[in-house]
């Protein structure tokens, strides 16, 4: 027999050896036909003493041998005095211990559990069991058999143990009756939930739900995914057609739809310049708060703002610096204005006008604070100002909140306590995280915004940079001028010439620009992982984790990333006898990969020597030290801190030997390797291929054609984003 074929085993649960109750993973030993049966899977909430009916296939694992692994359950509750026993001393219902259990099955026998939640009053008869007690008894063994109800009756919809869960905490008692009427309820208020599963739970029904609903959910989705676009908002035209195709109905229905759900609060609409636009609500107050804020922030300068003629000479004292004009005209309008927005390409001296501020507000008693989008940002930051920066995330203490949804500590209610707060790599921040930064600054505060204009925007929603340097709504510094000595570098001086829609010098040796010219996709990948397992290794000492770093245009094709993880994951870590692996969804991860979170996540644990701490955001990168199988749980270290992950929260990792341009954003690499070959035309444009050349800090390989290159320096179209903030800014709302 295979072992892919299904068995289905019977029994009772002696033993539960490990259980995570973050995502159910359970190893358990049943007894059933007389033997012991080791078994794992995804199991919510289930006790020692338990029945237990499990379909699934026996696994043969190298360390901890045969076992039975569940991918589907059904359970039932012990009827035999000493199973209930078992089951009760297990401390599966709060407040019955071994003791307590023993007195209770003693009394009632197989009726215990009828006695539990019909006669309550009849547990306190046993000693040491008062009224209260045996109420509070009553209500937990009510509330799991719910639970265990619920549980079996979603189940046959194909819903996993975490839907289940996450269903019950939003729904309660009234899970199955919200979701046998309405499933796509879930995707608009469980999160982890998308509109494709409720789909997938609706088509499983007995009935049918409304396709009121249906269209309802598929509208607010498609706005929705657009957030993953980079949209804040969407034009009402633009939404018919697509909605109406993928919901196989009229652009009519899907028009009448938006009207309701505007009337209903769930979308907003807004005029901009005589078109309507179609906001989700936290979207539209993130822009429209975010605008009203830097307005009064403008109209409200800080205390002791104004010239002082002698500013920059003192600064440029203090720090042995002569500053050209466009610099000093930074410094200056950081001390007259307190708001500041400073732009520039590598090399035109923004750190040293960063200093600059900061020497100035120092020397004023000033209290300034550095933060950055991302952690490598961040230490980015703290290495060339020597004042330590943090992460934005932390700076504003993220947490949760009752419902499980991110929110942050420092707010309009509980600003930050600063005087003066600088923050790097402005374009890196989406709108959402721009309106709780800016609300959290008090008013009187000076911000100082720094940025390169002419990277990508966010990954995430929004434009803020752009949309704030277009409106003039903040006063603006952009320095242009590329010192000498930078000049020196053949990544600054390309860099300015791709921005500037000129050809980059390819024809160059010898300097920290290289360009190698390939015939076809496989010489590409065949150069890169040469180049990062040997040649660059031998020539410069580079370490491949943690000096080199392969960054693609694209994720699909032969030279986008993640045929490029497979190939260099291969190369650097090939599997062997000693290390681990663990499949997650179609990821292969393996002990000593390099790995990258995909997105922010506040949830997870870190240690760092004696401190523990929580978050994990997208774009780190950290290596794989180890895994467990037994426990499903990856430990990954990020640089000097360590997480734990759960096989489930691991779909948040993905190989990182080669990232997307869009990813590396706010890092900066010792070595970069960008194959440019087979990019396709809606990726081929300059500001891509400007950022991925400016992540390299000191050597930067072009492995493709000198044609693709050439075609992406002359293509200045960047990726349209609708955005509302402009027109907010601009009051032409």
């Amino acid at each position: 027999m295979s072992e892919k074929e299904k068995e289905v085993i019977r029994g009772t649960v002696e033993r539960i050896s490990f259980h995570n109750s973050e995502n159910g993973f359970t190893v358990l030993e049943i007894m059933g036909d007389g033997q012991i049966i080791t078994a794992v899977g995804i199991i919510s909430d289930i006790a020692e003493g338990e029945g237990i009916e499990a379909t699934g296939c026996w696994d043969s694992h190298t360390k901890y041998g045969q076992q039975f692994k569940i991918e589907s359950y059904e359970r039932t509750l012990p009827e035999t005095a000493d199973e209930i026993y078992k089951y009760l001393a297990s401390g599966v219902i709060k407040g019955i211990g071994p003791s307590t259990a023993e007195k209770i099955v003693n009394m009632f026998g197989a009726r215990t559990f009828e006695v539990m939640e019909n006669e309550p009053d009849e547990l306190a008869r046993i000693k040491g069991i008062s009224k209260d007690k045996a109420e509070q008894i009553s209500k937990v063994f009510k509330e799991q058999h719910a639970i265990r109800e619920i549980m079996i009756e979603l189940s046959r919809y194909s819903m996993t143990t975490q839907e289940i869960i996450k269903a019950y905490k939003a729904y309660g008692e009234r899970a199955v009756q919200i979701i046998e009427e309405n499933p796509y309820e879930l995707c608009e208020t469980v999160s982890g939930i998308s509109f494709d599963r409720a789909e997938a739970i609706a088509e499983r029904l007995p009935n049918p739900p409304s396709s009121h609903y249906r269209i309802r959910a598929g509208i607010l989705y498609v706005i929705e995914h657009n957030l993953s676009n980079g949209h804040t908002c969407i034009p009402r035209d633009r939404l018919l057609k697509p909605c109406a195709d993928m919901l196989e109905t009229n652009e009519d229905t899907i028009d009448i739809m938006i009207d309701e759900l505007a009337q209903q609060h769930m979308l907003v609409r807004e005029e901009f310049s005589g078109r309507e636009f179609l906001y989700l609500p936290q979207m539209h107050e993130a822009e429209g708060s975010s605008a009203v804020r830097l307005k009064v922030m403008t109209e409200y300068p800080p205390f002791g703002c104004g010239p002082d003629i002698c500013a920059v000479e003192k600064v440029e004292k203090a720090l042995g610096i002569e500053y050209e004009e466009n610099r000093r005209r930074a410094i200056k309008s950081a001390q007259e204005k307190g708001l500041l927005i400073l732009t520039g390409g590598p090399g035109t001296g923004k750190t040293t006008t960063i200093r600059g501020i900061m020497q100035l507000y120092e020397d004023n008693g000033v209290k300034v604070v550095l933060a950055a989008p991302t952690g490598r940002a961040a230490k980015r930051m703290t290495e060339v100002t020597g004042k330590e920066a943090v992460t934005i995330h932390r700076l504003l203490e993220a947490e949760f909140d009752e419902n499980d949804k991110v929110c942050f500590r420092r707010n309009k209610k509980n600003m930050l306590e600063t005087d003066a707060l600088i923050v790097d790599e402005l374009s890196m921040v989406d709108a959402k995280l721009f309106a709780s930064l800016i609300e959290a600054v008090p008013l009187g505060a000076r911000l100082i915004m720094v940025g390169d204009s002419n990277q990508l925007p966010a990954v995430g929603a929004g434009n803020v940079l752009q949309d704030m340097i277009l409106a003039d709504a903040v006063p603006v510094v952009q320095l242009k001028e590329v010192f000498r000595q930078a000049m020196e570098s053949l990544i600054v001086k390309n860099a300015h010439l791709i921005v500037e829609g000129e050809k980059p010098i390819l024809n160059v040796v010898n300097n920290d620009f290289f360009f190698m010219k390939t015939r076809s996709g496989i010489e590409v990948t065949r150069t890169v992982a040469q180049l990062c397992a040997t040649r660059l290794p031998n020539a410069y000492n580079y370490d491949p984790y943690r000096d080199i770093q392969v960054i693609c245009p694209m994720r699909i094709g032969e030279t986008g990333s993640v045929n490029m993880n497979k190939i260099l994951q291969n190369v650097l870590n090939p599997a062997d006898d000693f290390k681990i692996e663990a499949r997650i969804g179609n990821k292969l991860f393996r002990e000593g990969d390099k790995v990258m979170q995909t997105k922010n996540n506040y949830d997870i644990v870190w240690i760092r020597d004696d401190e523990e701490s929580q978050g994990i955001y997208n774009g780190d990168i950290g290596v794989i030290r180890e895994i467990d199988d037994r426990s499903q749980e990856i430990i990954v270290e990020f640089d000097d801190k360590t997480a734990v992950y759960g096989y489930e929260g691991a779909d948040e990792l993905e190989l990182a030997y080669a990232v997307t341009v869009h990813k590396s954003q706010g890092n900066e690499f010792e070595a970069v390797i960008m194959p440019v070959w087979g990019v396709p035309e809606p990726l081929m444009y300059r500001n891509l291929l400007y950022t991925g050349v400016t992540r390299a800090k000191n050597k930067i390989i072009l492995v493709g054609n000198e044609a693709e290159i050439y075609r992406m320096v002359e293509n200045d179209k960047k990726t349209k984003r609708f955005t509302g903030f402009y027109e907010m800014l601009k009051g032409g709302k």
